[in-house]
């Protein structure tokens, strides 16, 4: 029987075994925990676990804390969406995962449905199955954080399909939905923002826009093209107000040379990496950094394969899209073209050939592109059963089992933070985030030599990062290692002033060692950038009360109070203790009944009366209830 004889004789009944096969390959991701990024985007933040503060997180980065902004990220759908599943499963990580699996399976279907609007049925199923298997989406799908990707790859090809069968001229519920799609494609991921530019290439696919027929075509579109830019002006426009810009280019973690010489030496060794990863995805990298993938200073053997590559295979594609417009009757080479094409819209957000994206490499930014790759792929091995049928259909089955096999293999590797990174050191000892993990691991087993040679290494790889720095000079302090922690801490503070976290750790460490003037410098820096830190006012006040400075340390004292310290009894016993040594005996009985109206059990009243008799207040314990008396003793002078 050949293959055009399939019993899948509809897009819909393809759709529905690729489903399958899209929800069975990945049904061990079911067993994973939380891992990577799950642990700053979900479990360490607050913002989303409560629906009282879920409205507020919506209006904020999508990384929480002080580098949230700088990363430019804002995706207030999926952020949205982790807040009201943490109301149903809180932080039990198997309902998340279901959810990726399930949205994976509509997005493989969403892809056949799509190509089967411009491909023959087992075009369209083949490009599913691939779609469905390919190990480059184990990330997307075993990593609950990778819902952003999978949430704005439904949204967006969703949004492509109706705009293909909206027949060049959408009623208004369409047009409509089309651009609320759009919408929520682009607040879960910001590379959705293409969507423009795969219109066009959906429209030019199946007809021939020459010069002379594209007023013609601007003229049926306009209102197309003007909404979907208006979406992107309101959600940009959104995007300075939360982040304080429209686009925040930054360089990858390791690789802030990129910003002084030219990238496209960097960019271009790149890209055999990436047709590797498509064509043989046997090795995937948890990460792309420095080492794994070096940083380039001219051109070399691999950077001018990487742009060998590139161009063999636009010129393919141009010669493919040279053959006619797809149809889904037919098995057209534009096929080819088109997937180059999409692959390479949907990829720009993210490749550093415009700007700097944060990354070298990455397999979660890889799944909505490959949507052009099982297409170009699906085309080849079917050109190949017109030639040799029963050869074709075994390597089809032989491929499509070693990609299954390879996701259900690498799945595991997400179960949690522990499997990650033994996987990391493991298969990429050179990366530097594997020397900045195996430093922490040394340190934890006290063995504090091997410790500082691997944290030597990592900085070495990753350079003087304020991340490296910042969390390394934390464990370095958790660990007992103050100098080294310091010295570290310092230098992040020193090159990096406006984040907080550095001087508000050396703040804590100069209180403990009774550094106090050190102290309030490093408060100081801290609270110029927010007043309200409980604990840095904390620091401040002891700090100006050791050097003699006590109006200065009774505002900063009642500062921490107002700023959420207030709860904490011990608060106004310090503040007691300040207005005594102002003289201020009345201002101290004060802060001495706040304090006792914050006992709650006897054994704490007793404590805190124990406090106060110290300082000279107070008569003595309470005694316990069953042995107190209805006395009425007048209130005891300082």
């Amino acid at each position: 029987m050949k293959l055009w004889e399939s019993p899948l004789r509809s897009v819909r009944s393809a759709s529905v075994v690729a489903w399958a096969v899209a929800v069975l390959v990945f049904l061990n991701s079911l067993q994973n925990g939380w891992a990577f990024d799950d642990l700053h985007i979900l479990l360490e933040n607050p913002g989303i676990q409560s629906l009282e503060s879920l409205p507020e997180a919506l209006g904020e980065p999508y990384w929480p804390g002080e580098f949230g902004a700088g990363l430019g990220l804002w995706r207030p759908a999926v952020t949205g969406f982790y807040g009201l599943a943490w109301e149903v499963w809180g932080d039990v990580p198997v309902g998340y995962h279901a959810v990726s699996i399930l949205l994976h399976g509509g997005v493989t279907v969403l892809v056949v449905l799509l190509l089967g609007a411009l491909l023959p049925v087992p075009g369209a199923f083949l490009a599913g199955l691939l779609f469905a298997v390919h190990p480059l989406h184990v990330e997307a799908v075993a990593n609950v954080v990778g819902m952003a990707e999978l949430f704005s790859a439904f949204f967006f090809l969703l949004a492509c399909l109706l705009i293909l069968g909206d027949g060049g001229r959408p009623g208004l519920p369409r047009f409509a939905l089309v651009l609320i799609l759009y919408a929520l494609a682009v607040l879960s991921k910001e590379s959705a923002i293409t969507l423009p530019g795969v219109v066009l290439l959906l429209d030019s696919s199946r007809e021939e826009l020459t010069p002379a027929g594209l007023a013609r075509y601007l003229r049926r579109r306009w209102p197309l093209y003007a909404g979907m830019i208006l979406v992107a002006g309101l959600l940009l426009t959104a995007r300075f107000e939360v982040l304080g810009s429209v686009a925040r280019p930054f360089a990858p973690l390791g690789a802030h040379l990129l910003e002084e010489v030219p990238r496209i030496w960097t960019v271009t060794a790149t890209w055999p990496h990436l047709f590797r990863l498509l064509f043989f995805p046997m090795d995937l990298v948890v990460d792309y950094g420095p080492a794994v993938i070096p940083l380039a200073l001219g051109w070399n053997a691999t950077n001018l394969l990487g742009v060998a590559l590139v161009l063999a295979t636009l010129l393919f594609a141009l010669l493919a899209w040279r053959r006619g417009p797809l149809d889904s009757s037919r098995l057209s080479p534009r096929t080819v073209g088109w997937g180059v094409v999409w692959f390479g819209i949907t990829l720009s957000p993210t490749s550093n050939l415009f700007f700097l994206s944060g990354i070298l490499l990455s397999e979660r930014t890889l799944y909505l592109p490959t949507v052009g790759f099982v297409a170009a792929a699906a085309w080849l091995l079917l050109r190949f059963h017109d030639e040799r049928p029963r050869g074709a259909l075994a390597l089809m089955a032989l491929v499509l089992a070693l990609l299954a096999g390879r996701s259900w293999t690498r799945t595991p590797t997400w179960k949690d933070n522990l499997e990650v990174f033994n996987t990391l050191i493991n298969e990429h000892p050179e990366s530097g985030r594997s020397q900045w993990i195996l430093g922490d691991v040394y340190l934890q087993a006290g063995r504090t030599p091997e410790a500082l040679r691997a944290y030597r290494a990592a900085v070495g790889i990753i350079g003087a990062h304020y991340t490296v720095l910042l969390e390394v000079g934390r464990r370095l302090l958790d660990e007992g290692y103050d100098g080294a922690g310091e010295l570290l801490l310092t230098f992040a503070w020193t090159d990096w002033p406006r984040y907080t976290t550095a001087p508000g750790l050396l703040a804590a460490l100069y209180d403990r060692q009774g550094r106090f003037l050190e102290a309030e410098t490093a408060a100081r820096a801290v609270l110029a950038e927010d007043s309200t830190r409980s604990v840095l006012q904390h620091v401040l006040a002891r700090a100006l009360a050791a050097q003699g400075r006590l109006d200065e340390a009774r505002e900063a004292r009642l500062a921490a109070i107002r700023h959420g310290e207030g709860a904490h009894w011990e608060q106004w016993g310090w503040l007691a203790e300040l207005e005594l040594r102002r003289g201020d005996t009345v201002q101290a009985l004060r802060a001495m009944d706040s304090a006792r109206a914050r006992g709650g059990s006897v054994s704490r009243t007793l404590q805190i009366d124990s406090f106060f008799i110290g300082l000279g207040l107070g008569r003595g314990p309470v005694p316990p209830p069953e042995t107190a008396r209805d006395s009425q003793n007048p209130r005891p002078k300082g």
